[in-house]
């Protein structure tokens, strides 16, 4: 007996202690399963940190092309894939805090833990860090249902945590992918956001009205519809009276009184006279017809067709022409300037503007408006500058362009204003050190009469005139001015304004300005 029950326990002992050994090695393989189930992701983490930057930075790059991806609405697709990286970060935490209060998860405390477990809020973490010690290892099967769908569920298995892992860096990588597609599109939604094609269009118009500009030969016709109160003086009352044919010594005067009225001045006004007395007494009138051909004829010889009215815009051993354009304030300097660079470019010259007018900061806007419209390229200084500076500026501009022509705008000045006087003559002497002043055209207003005369006179004196610019002549009925600027002045009257279009500007020519005044055929 005591043999069998020895042998009895011996065998209960033997079973216990396979029952103890296979505790306990259930027991350390269901520690060792927890602890390799995580295992794999301290080696991961390289992998995956690389990952989460990719994908972290890379969408935060994304971001940054808020702006273009305003102004390009196809790159705002792809863009909800990022915030999963973003949402997944909040649940590794809670993972890690959980995992820290088993002493042998330790090593699984690396915030290497993919970013896409960081997804959920961290109170579901906490629940599920929780179930993960607290259920058998079976729970641990639904762990890829947790990290697909994000919402809480029952705990996965050990053994299948690896897969989740693999799925976990796919999901980085598509993230990674989205962010770099995010990227490329907002880069490029960026390069087609700037609309730089829209620029050349508007640089583009300027070179449409240079086709529009109108030819530079027969304006002056133009002036025929626009010298109606000049017409009433030369065309009708003056006309009038010479019809009549013989006339008295009071019908004399009364053509005289008529043409001073006219500002054709007193000297020219007696060699007209004289000499239409002489034709009506040697060939005599039989018709209105006979009588608008003699004056004309008397007319045309007192606007001095033989001065020379060309305007020197030809460049000459490797420098432009130089023209500077002067007058006093209102008389329309820079609109003239602007106008006759238009009828420069029509004429096939290359030109040059330089605003050194710097007292009236309109007035470089304006030349320089009147630049971009024809092509023409205007060098301009700071309001207050040296008007003497900014010329030479223009004529070494020109220099180094090969321009045919330099054209200047100076500022306006009162004759009598001694000190602006001599700036002028400043200006031209600084430019005579880089090139010859060809032109200087004096701009009057054709509505001044007598005063206008004068500043011709004073502004002679300082500079010396090459040519004059009759502006505003279709406005005035004294368009006898012509004439008496050129017999006093002993200058040619080389343009004339037509009025305010951009091309109502015209080279001065006395037969079509004759036949403008007498009007009618």
């Amino acid at each position: 007996m005591e043999g069998m029950n020895t042998t009895l326990i011996i065998g209960i002992v033997a079973v216990i202690v396979v029952l103890a050994i296979v505790a306990l090695v259930l027991g350390l393989n269901r520690k060792k399963s927890k602890t390799v189930s995580f295992a794999p992701k301290e080696e991961a983490p390289k992998e995956l940190t690389q990952e989460e930057k990719s994908g972290n930075y890379q969408a935060q790059g994304g971001f940054s092309f808020a702006p273009a991806k305003a102004e390009a609405e196809p790159v705002a697709e792809p863009v909800p894939v990022v915030p999963v990286v973003e949402e997944a970060a909040p649940q590794a935490a809670p993972v890690e805090e959980k995992l820290n209060e088993h002493p042998e998860g330790e090593p699984l405390t690396d915030a290497d833990v993919p970013p896409e477990a960081e997804a959920t809020e961290e109170s579901v973490a906490e629940a599920e860090a929780d179930k993960i010690e607290a259920e058998e290892p079976e729970g641990f099967e639904e762990l890829d249902e947790f990290e697909e769908a994000q919402e809480p569920k029952e705990p996965e298995e050990a053994e299948e945590a690896e897969e989740p892992e693999e799925a976990v860096a796919e999901e980085a990588a598509e993230a990674a992918a989205a962010a770099a597609t995010v990227a490329e599109a907002a880069a490029e939604a960026k390069e087609e956001t700037p609309v730089p094609a829209e620029e050349p269009e508007a640089e583009a118009e300027p070179q449409q009205q240079l086709d529009q500009i109108d030819p530079a030969t027969g304006r002056i016709g133009r002036l025929r519809g626009r010298l109606a109160r000049s017409q009433s003086v030369f065309g009708k009352s003056v006309l009038g009276m010479i019809s009549a044919g013989d006339l008295d010594d009071d019908a004399w005067e009364e053509v005289e009184d008529e043409l001073v009225q006219a500002d054709l001045g007193a000297g020219t006004t007696a060699e007209v006279v004289d000499e239409l007395r002489e034709r009506i007494a040697s060939r005599g009138v039989s018709s209105e017809e006979e009588a608008r051909a003699m004056l004309r004829e008397v007319l045309i010889k007192a606007g001095q067709p033989d001065m020379d009215r060309s305007i020197k815009a030809m460049p000459y051993e490797g420098k432009p022409a130089v023209i500077l354009v002067v007058g006093v304030n209102g008389t329309g300097k820079t609109t003239t300037t602007g106008k006759l660079a238009r009828v420069l470019v029509s004429m096939g010259h290359s030109v040059v503007l330089g605003a050194a007018d710097t007292f009236r900061a309109a007035a470089a806007d304006q030349l320089e408006t009147w630049g971009r419209r024809v092509g023409a390229v205007t060098v301009r200084g700071k309001e207050g500058a040296d008007p003497a500076s900014v010329a030479f500026d223009a004529v070494s501009e020109g220099v180094n362009r090969g321009a045919d022509v330099v054209l200047i705008d100076t500022a306006g000045r009162l004759h009598n204003s001694a000190n602006l006087m001599d700036q002028l003559g400043k200006v031209k002497r600084v430019v005579e050190k880089k090139a010859v002043v060809d032109e200087v055209l004096l701009v009057l207003d054709a509505t001044t009469g007598q005063n206008g005369m004068i500043q011709a006179q004073e502004f002679s004196k300082v500079v010396q005139i090459t040519g004059v610019a009759l502006t505003k002549l279709d406005g005035t009925a004294k368009g006898g001015i012509v004439f008496r600027v050129q017999n006093e002045l002993g200058v040619p009257v080389k343009l004339v304004g037509l009025g305010e279009g951009a091309d109502d500007l015209a080279p001065f020519e006395v037969e079509g300005f004759v036949d403008a005044l007498l009007g009618g055929h």
